[in-house]
């Protein structure tokens, strides 16, 4: 089974670089911004906590999404592999994942970070909410405050699976297909 956390900040790429790993690998696309965002648009009583911490910029609680999670991965039971995008976000949540995926007999393959520079995040940001109305990427002081929590909460992260050897880091900056071969040669390595 492929486990792969794609990792970088908002805006890095991560959701076009899934979908071109999700045609190839045939992986489930796990991601909490759309399984949050779910919730929001059934307005449920998670999305209504959770669309009032995302327009602040702040995480949702870990026990949440940790539960999200574990509900969709016992309903794709026969699946080749996920692809978690925008988890896990903190040391605790990656503990947390590996926890929760060993007592699932299962583990992470591998990390693939994408790396992008403030300025051109911020920039992709407001375009992208321009695009698609998604009022987190359409304000300039939400955005660099999610670009900050990004950098002092998420970023650490990356060092839980350098200790453990699946930490590979790429350039998020290039055309869709020179990022997605660059992360394709990453897979190649597991």
């Amino acid at each position: 089974m492929l486990n792969l956390v794609l990792f970088g900040p908002p805006g890095a790429g991560k959701g076009t670089q899934s979908q071109k790993l999700i045609e190839k690998y045939g992986l489930i696309h796990l991601s909490t911004g759309d399984l949050l965002r779910g919730e929001i648009t059934q307005g449920t009583k998670l999305g209504i906590e959770a669309k009032k911490l995302m327009d602040e910029g702040i995480l949702v609680p870990d026990e949440v999404v940790i539960g999200m999670i574990s509900n969709k991965l016992d309903a794709n039971k026969g699946a080749k592999g996920f692809i978690f995008d925008g988890f896990p976000r903190t040391v605790a949540q990656a503990d947390a994942l590996d926890k929760l995926l060993k007592s699932k007999n299962s583990a992470i393959s591998g990390m693939i970070a994408l790396q992008v520079n403030d300025a051109e995040l911020e920039h992709r940001l407001l375009l992208r909410g321009k695009a698609s109305g998604r009022p987190d990427d359409a304000n300039p002081e939400v955005i660099s405050k999610r670009i900050k929590e990004y950098n002092d909460k998420t970023a650490p992260v990356a060092g839980f699976y350098k200790d453990q050897h699946k930490f590979k880091s790429i350039n998020g900056i290039g055309s869709i297909d020179e990022i997605f071969e660059s992360i394709n040669n990453v897979i190649a390595s597991y």
